[in-house]
């Protein structure tokens, strides 16, 4: 059994903070809280600590920063280290992409395409 079983965000302990961020609009000051004490018990990362108290101040500020019922994190969406993996349909086709580019030559200034001696 990990840490992050049960908590609000599936698989929390493993997230990037950007993920954490993305994830935190869709929760409720509740859930936050929960999160919170987990970070602090656990891994007590800085940044997150800070996301996460920035997120409970916003709720208890704004009343109408409350998620609608239902719009809880998304399990599925990908997370900040995945996006590449999958073919997405934003992607360029071959018929759409850019014409191939080379790295800038290592050569003599002068002369790139001759190669330093």
């Amino acid at each position: 059994m990990t840490h992050s079983e049960g908590l609000p965000i599936p698989d929390y302990d493993h997230l990037l903070l950007s993920d954490i961020e993305h994830r935190l609009q869709g929760l409720d000051a509740e859930s936050v809280e929960r999160l919170l004490e987990h970070e602090r018990a656990y891994a007590a990362r800085p940044a997150a600590i800070v996301l996460l108290e920035q997120r409970r101040n916003q709720l208890r500020e704004d009343p109408g920063a409350e998620p609608a019922p239902g719009e809880g994190p998304d399990p599925t969406a990908p997370r900040v280290d995945q996006v590449g993996q999958n073919p997405s349909p934003h992607q360029a086709s071959p018929q759409t992409e850019g014409p191939p580019q080379n790295p800038p030559s290592q050569g003599v200034p002068t002369n790139p395409a001759q190669p330093r001696r």
